[in-house]
């Protein structure tokens, strides 16, 4: 999907516009390319860090270093089959630290599940600061606001049906999921009754403090992009994190949701085009290049194990 895509934006883009897009970013200032990537680095720096405070309450407390080369190799495999990393993660720390595969994969799903709250809350701030506008651009193209609020009724009455059906249920899958949502929900429970729970919501914070950064600190990589605001960029920062989910590490899909995202506020197809593609470029090669390392470090490091 993502090749395709790429060939698609590759297709639909007239030569000229593609020439300028590509001027703009052979011209983007590697400084704040570096920036960049140097935010992403200290985010996953922080991510090492949290995930000790999961499972220090297990009994165990890793290496950072070892979290660090481990966490980059599973973003890195993720580029390859999504997932992949989650497992990859858990199966390295057996490994190299002796934490059993289903208390560290325990902690992973933890960990997403708390990723995907703060995507939720920041995609909630962002649509109500930018309300008139994103009401505006769905107008625009044939979505009215009644519409989407019949749509989410739907969807809450057709959740809160299946819950229901789940709960009353004996069925032996119903039960299962029982117990699955139930473990997931004590392991949220968890962070507000661990040691150093401040310490890992500051964590938290952080991290996509810098996922943040990162795209901010772009915005000088592309003359017309100088003058957006932290809100006008968030609304580009959710629909390229959304774009993550569609295919591996967003490739073909974020240039063009972050381009879209950035049309509602007047920039050029030319200039969100090349901003979204610095942008999937900078974090990209960042994983490849410090998951490749951390591929081969990681072994050398633990050679005694």
């Amino acid at each position: 999907m993502g090749v395709f895509l790429v060939w698609y934006w590759y297709t639909a883009t007239a030569e000229e516009e593609r020439n300028q897009i590509l001027y703009y970013i052979k011209d983007a200032d590697l400084f704040w390319v570096g920036i960049s990537m140097v935010l992403g680095v200290f985010g996953h720096l922080s991510r090492a860090i949290r995930w000790n405070y999961l499972l220090q309450p297990l009994g165990y407390a890793p290496k950072i270093s070892n979290n660090i080369f481990i966490i980059l190799m599973a973003y890195l495999a993720n580029l390859g089959i999504p997932r992949t990393g989650e497992i990859l993660r858990a199966t390295a720390l057996t490994t190299y630290e002796g934490v059993p595969f289903e208390k560290g994969i325990g902690t992973i799903i933890t960990e997403r599940v708390i990723d995907v709250i703060m995507l939720f809350l920041i995609i909630l701030g962002t649509l109500l600061w930018q309300t008139d506008i994103i009401l505006g651009f769905l107008e625009n193209v044939g979505i009215p606001l009644n519409k989407i609020l019949i749509l989410m009724g739907s969807g809450l009455l057709m959740l809160t049906g299946f819950f229901i059906f789940i709960k009353k249920s004996s069925h032996n899958f119903a039960h299962k999921l029982k117990k699955f949502v139930k473990g997931l929900l004590d392991g949220l429970l968890s962070i507000f009754k661990m040691k150093n729970k401040w310490a890992f919501l500051g964590h938290t914070l952080f991290i996509w403090g810098c996922y943040i950064g990162m795209m901010w600190v772009i915005k000088f990589t592309v003359p017309e992009t100088l003058g957006l605001s932290l809100g006008q960029l968030m609304v580009a920062f959710v629909a390229g994190s959304l774009a993550m989910m569609f295919t591996n590490g967003g490739i073909g899909l974020y240039p063009i949701a972050v381009s879209q995202a950035l049309a509602i506020f007047g920039i050029s197809k030319i200039s969100g085009d090349a901003f979204g593609w610095i942008m999937w470029i900078a974090q990209t090669l960042m994983v490849v290049v410090f998951g490749a390392i951390s591929f081969l470090v990681l072994p050398l490091l633990n050679r005694n194990r």
